[in-house]
């Protein structure tokens, strides 16, 4: 565990080739559009003109996405994907080679025409991009997988930019067929790699593909929103669609008036676009570290906030305008306070990552592989509508309002605090996961051992652990990739604010038999009821605290629940948590021994399943004191 890495994908033939074709595609999207603006340079196009561009185009490129979303989701779910992702990189030749013709003869019309077509193969291969992850990786790649993939699209949409703007200025005369050239090699060499890709099953062979969009459309919107944590993961990505497009809506502007960039040069803004393209690329990329390889949605509301309070500063730190004009980059940086506006767009940049990998790896997860294209389908709907709504609404604040770049910043800022708010409002789980992250993170610094091997990525299994401490069920939780389903005893359960936590995520309350048996009897049903629906369900067989730090012998509870439903059981152990905070090793007033408890190391071991139907408590208690060792 502690020695791998997620960039040890890129060595591996089931994603290097997936992902360098998607980064193709988004690399040469935007080559395609910045060299349309070069060529209305090129020809003499008015500033008028190429403002009218830089509205018309965008609105032809999304409007496939209302349009046939919901049938690219149904295709994508009906074909083998790597076949489909072929089919796509096909289309893009064409459409490229359409717009090499326009490039050649310095047609606009058909160069629209071919940006509208390359909104088309856009379309038909979005639900196809994310739906592909859960078939290539394990669950505990998830995080890393996505934040590779976002990674590699913000900084592709980057270059491709920087590309695209040069490719007249280095080409000089001869920049119309040098665009040409670009855009078809480009497009034939990620129809090259996608031949690469590793088969894929389709997910929903059988489905019969509808071709009207409009009750299509409304159909998928209404599969995205079956399951309430899916439905607002779907919400929050639209809203990093909507924060983005406003964002770098107005960083040409704020690069102009606030920045001190001339007006005849996009140094700085291309700059600016960079250190956030940037920032969201290490931000994504640092969500598996921070995650620890699970799918870890309390890493939302962290993003959430971090991308507020920096984008609060950017306002702060330069409110007015710049002090002088016609900057370049050097003189920039040598201005006072150009660090600060540095580090803010590339925190906000950074919190950006962290906000949506998570996301999109909880809606991979949640969803069922026959239905995901579908799910992506209404998210790609959903965000097309954000981001129309993200430009309506700066063109509203800027030409209506006469509002600034910076007071945009702050009612920007203000908007996503609210929004983030919420979203954790309306679903508990991510505030609730968030709590658990930082407790765990703050308390603990966690090794493991055995789980992703043995833990099962998919169907029921039962969890059996030593119990040692009050934070047991919140180190499993935020070690073991799949949500875990704790049996717990009630007064424990009911412990102020842990109670909350252990409610949302759905643990299973039970006591003695003398305690309380119809309490007992609901635990027993509800514990079945979760392994019948594939769940993982986790006990403490002791039944108790351990008092010194010792094993007790394991209850025949266990037995009762495989009696009922023997699925495999995962022997595991904590090392280490006797000597931690919140065991029963001190009195209450010892236990706040901060200096001597703080950060303690604790090891997370697990073993190889064994039979349901074989295992018993004594051979289970075996096996967990042969994983734990004589550390307590």
């Amino acid at each position: 565990m502690s020695g791998y890495s997620q960039f040890s994908l890129l060595t591996q033939r089931r994603f290097l080739p997936y992902f360098t074709v998607q980064a193709l595609g988004a690399f040469n999207d935007n080559v395609y559009r910045q060299a349309i603006i070069g060529l209305l340079i090129f020809l003499g196009a008015s500033t008028e003109d190429r403002a009218l561009y830089a509205i018309v185009a965008p609105a032809i490129f999304i409007l496939p996405y209302f349009l046939f979303s919901a049938i690219a989701g149904q295709i994508a779910e009906k074909l083998e994907k790597q076949r489909l992702i072929v089919i796509t990189t096909t289309m893009e030749i064409v459409i490229m080679s359409l717009a090499a013709v326009g490039f050649l003869l310095q047609n606009l019309p058909l160069l629209l025409v071919a940006l509208f077509c390359t909104g088309v193969q856009s379309t038909l291969f979005g639900p196809v991009k994310y739906s592909v992850l859960p078939a290539i990786l394990k669950p505990e790649e998830l995080t890393g997988g996505n934040g590779l993939v976002e990674m590699g699209t913000s900084i592709s949409i980057l270059c491709g930019m920087i590309a695209g703007g040069m490719i007249f200025q280095v080409a000089g005369t001869h920049g119309p067929q040098a665009a040409a050239i670009a855009i078809v090699l480009l497009a034939v060499l990620g129809n090259v790699l996608s031949r690469m890709i590793p088969r894929m099953d389709a997910g929903a062979p059988d489905l019969k593909v509808h071709w009207n969009p409009i009750p299509e459309s409304l159909a998928v919107l209404r599969m995205a929103k079956q399951q309430l944590a899916v439905r607002n993961a779907i919400l929050g990505v639209s809203w990093f669609w909507f924060f983005g497009t406003l964002l770098t809506s107005q960083l040409p502007t704020y690069a102009q008036l606030h920045l001190g960039g001339p007006a005849d040069s996009a140094t700085l803004y291309v700059f600016a676009l960079a250190l956030f393209s940037i920032g969201t690329g290490v931000g994504s990329l640092l969500c598996e570290k921070l995650s620890g390889r699970t799918v870890e949605i309390g890493l939302v509301p962290v993003g959430a906030f971090g991308m507020s309070a920096f984008l609060l500063d950017l306002y702060f730190a330069r409110p007015g305008l710049a002090p002088a004009g016609g900057l370049n980059l050097a003189q920039f940086l040598r201005q006072p306070g150009s660090v600060r506006l540095i580090v803010d767009l590339l925190g906000i940049g950074l919190f950006t990552g962290i906000f949506v990998v998570p996301l999109f790896a909880l809606i991979q997860s949640r969803t069922h592989a026959s239905q995901m294209a579908r799910v992506f389908a209404a998210l790609n709907i959903q965000n097309s509508g954000f981001i129309v709504l993200a430009a309506l609404a700066g063109l509203a604040l800027q030409r209506g309002l006469g509002w600034s770049s910076p007071q945009m910043f702050l009612a920007l800022a203000i908007a996503n605090a609210v929004v983030a708010i919420w979203i954790f409002t309306i679903v508990p789980e991510f505030l609730m996961r968030f709590l658990s992250w930082l407790l765990v993170r703050t308390l603990y610094r966690l090794r493991l051992h055995g789980i992703e091997k043995n833990v099962p990525d998919e169907g029921p299994a039962l969890i059996v652990c030593n119990h040692v401490s009050y934070m047991d069920a919140l180190i499993l939780a935020a070690t073991i990739p799949r949500p875990v389903r704790f049996v717990m005893y009630y007064r424990i359960f009911n412990i102020p604010v842990m109670s909350w936590i252990f409610r949302t995520a759905k643990a299973i309350p039970i006591a003695g038999a003398k305690e309380d048996p119809e309490l007992m009897r609901r635990a027993f049903e509800e514990i079945d009821a979760a392994l019948s629906a594939g769940e993982i369900v986790g006990i403490f067989p002791e039944g108790a605290l351990t008092k010194d730090g010792e094993i007790a012998a394991f209850k025949s509870g266990v037995e009762k629940i495989l009696e009922r439903r023997p699925v495999p059981v995962v022997p595991m152990a904590l090392k280490g948590m006797w000597a931690s905070m919140w065991s029963r090793r001190d009195t209450r007033l010892g236990r706040m021994r901060v200096p001597r408890r703080f950060r303690a190391h604790v090891e997370v071991m697990a073993g190889e399943p064994m039979d349901g139907a074989t295992a018993t408590a004594d051979v289970l208690e075996a096996r967990v004191r042969a994983l734990r060792g004589d550390a307590a």
